[in-house]
């Protein structure tokens, strides 16, 4: 029998051919993020992105670098979005495409495609970029093996590639969290006192995009206490990594400190107990919606399978190096499995590190067969686990381009006839310039016309007052005494469908639909087909004859 161990130590450079190997990886990455990554525009499907978009604009509009909103906090990808606009503007005034800043404005209001796609090539950027780090941390766990299939399955894995299209916060604080991670193996091996404050560093740069990855601390505290059992000296380097980390995130987010009511008010509205189409079942509900739909969903079965093998095989053979990046898995996990809200994107910073585990595992698996080429049997292996990743990639790339919403314009386009008023719930930019006048719910000032909002280019900050702290902006939350002003032609419910598998939580909510429908049958219903297409179910509906 041949059992290809496992390295726990690699520090010789890469071959060519190793090199050859991770460029096609990440070659892959780079494709699969950029395939589809327009989706839905120029209407804006992801409910969050125009929260980030709108306030990096604000920043430049004030030339502020106060970001007035710290819910995630998102200061570091607030600072990224506003660079990325300026560049596209900068561009556009150098090439005459924009004749000054106000033309720039005009236009990416009328067609947010202009600056939302740069915004998401940067998101794809910082996918790859994880990826890339696997690769690195993947190797110095394990070895060479290690390492490419790790970076394989985290480059083909659906919903990575799904939140790298996603102007959001998750696929950079996960970036600062490998970096921060990178740094905690640096301390195992070496413990220089720079290995110490990068940790803290990229930590505090974790939590100052998104405050739950401050958690990433843990990896290099725990590298910091493994040296210490042999070197008590270590506690001086320990307590620069304590210093770095919340001194990286104030300098880096200063109106943390200076802006600290508005940081308790966002704090307050974030933490809220109840959001519709994202309630939680308890503890070991939420473990069991994480493990199906997160990690096998994304995956497979066997790669699955191969997680916690990996955690063991690397906690027998590395214990050491597994200090420096197993403990924030775990914490993570947890954490996000107490929450009262279930959310696909909170597993987005495991994936990574789920990743690795499957590789180790199944480095360890492959190991162990008998066999005189062990390196093709691992290749076998690993491409015979990617290819279903990959099919599972590309379905959600599929589903993802084909969204009820641009099915609810299509027949809008269709059947709705020229100069009628139609209420909308979504940011639906693709019929906005059509012969037809919309309003959108804006919560305490009702149903407003779009047409007014686009001109004047509204600010979130007006979004954030009008909606009063509510988790959706849409008709369930416009004020009663406003609920006349959404009457008007048609209506295009988005998030109707959710207040109405729960009722029992949202009676105020589905009271405000049923009012605003009358008892009216729905002209049109799109529903999202597995495989096939994605989106909330959409419903139109015809209030006037």
């Amino acid at each position: 029998m041949t059992e290809s161990r496992p390295e726990i130590r690699n520090s010789r450079s890469p071959s060519w051919a190793l090199r050859g190997l991770v460029l096609l990886v990440l070659l892959a990455a780079t494709v699969l993020r950029l395939d589809g990554i327009g989706f839905g525009l120029p209407a804006l499907n992801d409910p969050d992105e125009p929260l980030f978009m709108m306030t990096a604009f604000e920043m430049l509009h004030k030339q502020s670098l106060n970001p007035g909103w710290f819910g995630h906090p998102a200061t570091t990808t607030f600072y990224s979005l506003a660079l990325v606009l300026a560049g596209v503007a900068g561009t556009g005034l150098a090439t005459g495409r924009f004749a000054d800043l106000r033309h720039f404005a005009d236009a990416a209001y009328l067609d947010p495609g202009i600056a939302w796609l740069p915004a998401r090539v940067l998101m794809a950027a910082f996918g790859v970029a994880c990826v890339w780090l696997v690769w690195r941390i993947a190797r110095r766990l394990g070895g060479d093996r290690v390492g490419i299939v790790a970076a394989l399955f985290l480059a083909v894995n659906a919903i990575h590639v799904e939140y790298s299209q996603i102007i959001r916060t998750d696929m950079q604080a996960t970036l600062f969290m490998l970096l921060s991670t990178l740094c905690a193996l640096n301390i195992v091996e070496r413990g220089r006192t720079r290995d110490y404050v990068l940790a803290g560093v990229f930590a505090g740069l974790a939590c100052a995009t998104k405050w739950p990855t401050a958690l990433v601390f843990i990896n290099p505290l725990c590298a910091g206490f493994w040296r210490l059992r042999a070197d008590r000296s270590e506690w001086r380097k320990l307590l620069a990594l304590g210093i770095a980390a919340p001194l990286t995130l104030f300098l880096v987010s200063p109106f943390l400190l200076i802006d600290w009511r508005t940081v308790v008010d966002n704090l307050v509205h974030e933490a809220r107990p109840i959001h519709p189409g994202a309630m939680s079942g308890g503890f070991f509900a939420n473990m069991g919606w994480y493990v199906v739909h997160g990690i096998v969903g994304s995956f497979g079965m066997i790669g699955a399978a191969l997680i916690p093998v990996g955690i063991v095989a690397a906690l027998r053979r590395a214990p050491r190096w597994s200090a420096a990046v197993l403990p924030v898995t775990l914490v993570f996990f947890i954490v996000i499995c107490a929450q009262a809200l279930l959310w696909e994107r909170w597993i987005v910073p495991l994936l990574p590190f789920a990743a690795i585990a499957a590789a180790y595992g199944l480095c360890w698996f492959t190991g162990r067969l008998p066999s005189r080429r062990p390196d093709m049997v691992l290749a076998l292996w690993a491409i015979t686990l990617a290819l279903p990743m990959l099919l599972i990639e590309r379905t959600m790339i599929a589903e993802r381009t084909h969204d009820t919403r641009q099915m609810a314009a299509a027949w809008v386009r269709g059947h709705v006839p020229a100069g009628s008023s139609i209420v909308v719930e979504h940011a639906a930019f693709d019929i906005l310039h059509g012969p037809w006048r919309f309003r959108f719910p804006l919560g305490s000032l009702g149903c407003v016309d779009v047409a007014s909002l686009i001109a004047g280019h509204i600010h979130y900050s007006k979004v954030e007052t009008a909606r009063h702290g509510s988790p959706l902006v849409d008709i369930g939350h416009v004020d009663d005494a406003k609920l006349e002003s959404c009457r008007a032609d048609y209506a295009i419910f988005t998030i109707y469908g959710r207040y109405r598998d729960r009722p029992d939580l949202f009676p105020a909510e589905l009271a405000r639909y049923e009012s605003l429908r009358a008892g009216r049958p729905f002209a049109a219903v799109f529903r999202p087909e597995p495989g096939k297409s994605s989106g909330p179910v959409v419903y139109v509906l015809r209030l006037r004859p």
